[in-house]
């Protein structure tokens, strides 16, 4: 029998959250009684994060950050799939922008930092902007792989039912295309992440980046330590809501073929052949 979708997110968060906590605990024992200025206690680090985070010190700037990477994500998401669907679709559109996707995607974002700032400030605007910018490319390039690599005999299915091409993009070509897609996903918001703070460390009042760019001016070494680890929580929650969407909408994919009609029909088989 089939496993249920929930089931296996459960079990996949379980196999992932297993590391994680055994790398706490060894940090905590490592570190118990640490006099060095430069790696204090993780204990120590953990009660200023929480403190922070009670406090409100932390809060806006987390509210900053995450209002960031989830709306520059989103834009690279609509525009990527938007734009894969159709230069994945048109073999001679494909063809003639390959170079150029290919050397856009080569140029690292980070360099259009200073760039942006200049021209655009330094408000919550610009810093989306270039989330979007660095996000757009694994997703728009998974698109496109993901709709090239569709079995060209469901398109000449769909070909020979002339099913019309808005139901053929958004019932045949996308979810044939999701896996890859998601894959495109979970490799920007890694980007995103890193842009985030990079935008935020170069010209910004308020976030993560700027609490860490403060707080190491400062020496203040906890709370350094407590803004990254806050960014690495973060950054860790948003591909864990990640992975339910995908097991949410790609349930077909994940779950294997059910063995139930394989195995009674061994079953059935085998007395038979002994019988004989």
């Amino acid at each position: 029998m089939a496993a249920h979708p929930s089931g296996a997110l459960w079990k996949s968060l379980l196999h992932q959250l297993w590391l994680p906590a055994l790398v706490l605990a060894i940090l905590v024992l490592a570190t118990a009684g640490s006099t060095s200025f430069y790696f204090p206690p993780a204990t120590d680090v953990l009660a200023t994060l929480w403190r922070g985070l009670v406090h409100g010190e932390l809060v806006s700037d987390l509210a900053f950050s995450l209002r960031n990477i989830v709306l520059g994500l989103a834009v690279a998401t609509v525009v990527g799939i938007g734009a894969g669907l159709v230069i994945g679709e048109v073999p001679l559109l494909r063809r003639a922008t390959a170079p150029l996707l290919d050397f856009a995607r080569a140029v690292p974002t980070v360099a259009f930092v200073p760039v942006i700032i200049l021209t655009l400030g330094i408000g919550s605007g610009p810093k989306i902007f270039l989330i979007a910018l660095g996000s757009l490319w694994p997703i728009l390039l998974n698109t496109i792989s993901g709709v090239h690599g569709v079995n060209p005999a469901v398109h000449e299915t769909v070909r020979s039912y002339r099913i019309p091409w808005r139901l053929r993009l958004t019932k045949v070509v996308l979810p044939g295309a999701l896996p890859q897609i998601f894959a495109g996903v979970r490799i920007a918001l890694s980007i995103a992440v890193v842009l985030m703070v990079v935008s935020e460390i170069y010209g910004s009042p308020v976030g993560l980046g700027n609490y860490i760019l403060q707080s190491g001016s400062s020496f203040a070494v906890p709370e350094t330590w407590a803004g990254t680890v806050l960014i690495g929580m973060l950054g860790y929650g948003l591909s864990v809501l990640l992975l339910a969407a995908e097991h949410v909408l790609l349930g077909w994919y994940h779950q294997r073929p059910p063995r139930t009609r394989r195995t009674k029909l061994r079953n059935e088989v085998t007395p038979s052949c002994s019988d004989t």
